[in-house]
């Protein structure tokens, strides 16, 4: 009985001490983070100011991205999604986007009759299944076709200001919610399904976003006073935040903690891109109904 105690014990401190030497040699999780998102966001803005069109490619490539992490979740949660034309749809939503908006309403037309003629001639496809295929094609493809639309509504250096900015500003909302909710974060928001939210971290994202909104502003290249700069950032923070429950919730709903694996220290493109889905189209939508796109 004693050999068997000192051979079990052995194996403990082993472990202990490759452990702790591992991890002096690994780097710390927040410099992961940090810099595979400085890598991530180098590539989106590099595509931005390059113009339209790498823009509308990196976007479908997003979309691809989030929309197969999106369908590989609910193949978790027992639905059978048509891949085929969900994927299709994705990457074609912020590529139609570059001829022009109607042809988004066409295309969303030609996903919905696709996946009404599925389920007609395949009987044992669910009505489940259908709706799976054309809400993950949408919520991918569709809303983030809005970053394409920004950055087509404005022409030369104006339009990639405009389009890093309304991106930079959900960029920071998130930065600083991070950073104040790990400092100063007491209050839950909605523990149940992101618990690591707090009331502080939101304040501290809608600063953040407000910042980047005040700075479009005071180029004075858009046409848009203060008090609209500070509304919009408001509203986009929040619709961000928004975009980041509701995947928070899907995750929740399957039970997996990260979209994927794809980004080091921030898991899925869908992870990282949460935001970016809701808070575009709400900076596209505001500006073009406000007269300045």
């Amino acid at each position: 009985m004693e050999q068997r105690r000192q051979d079990t014990s052995r194996p403990r401190r082993d472990s202990g001490t490759g452990s702790a030497q591992e991890s002096k040699r690994q780097p710390s999780g927040l410099v992961v983070r940090t810099a595979f998102g400085l890598i991530y966001a180098a590539l989106f803005i590099g595509c931005l100011i390059a113009g339209t069109l790498p823009t509308a490619l990196f976007v479908a490539a997003m979309s691809w991205l989030c929309c197969f992490e999106f369908f590989r979740m609910m193949r978790l949660d027992g639905k059978v999604p048509n891949e085929l034309l969900g994927l299709a749809a994705a990457v074609l939503f912020p590529l139609s986007a570059l001829v022009d908006p109607l042809w988004l309403s066409a295309l969303l037309f030609v996903l919905v009759l696709s996946l009404g003629l599925w389920y007609v001639f395949f009987p044992r496809t669910r009505l489940a299944d259908v709706a799976i295929t054309a809400f993950g094609a949408m919520y991918t493809g569709f809303m983030l076709s809005a970053i394409v639309l920004l950055r087509d509504s404005v022409a030369g250096f104006p339009g990639a200001l405009l389009s890093v900015g309304v991106c930079a500003s959900l960029w920071a909302s998130d930065s600083f919610a991070y950073l104040v909710g790990s400092k100063f974060g007491k209050h839950k928001m909605v523990p149940k399904i992101s618990p690591h939210k707090s009331w502080e971290g939101f304040a501290g994202g809608l600063a953040g976003s407000v910042v980047i909104w005040l700075i479009l502003w005071a180029t004075g290249l858009y046409g848009f006073d203060l008090v609209f700069a500070v509304a919009t950032g408001l509203a986009v923070s929040v619709l961000g935040v928004f975009g980041d429950l509701i995947e928070s919730r899907i995750k929740r709903g399957v039970g997996v903690k990260d979209s994927g694996n794809l980004i080091p220290g921030h898991g899925g493109m869908l992870d990282r891109s949460d935001s970016l889905i809701f808070g575009c189209i709400t900076a596209y939508l505001i500006l073009k109904i406000g007269g300045v796109i």
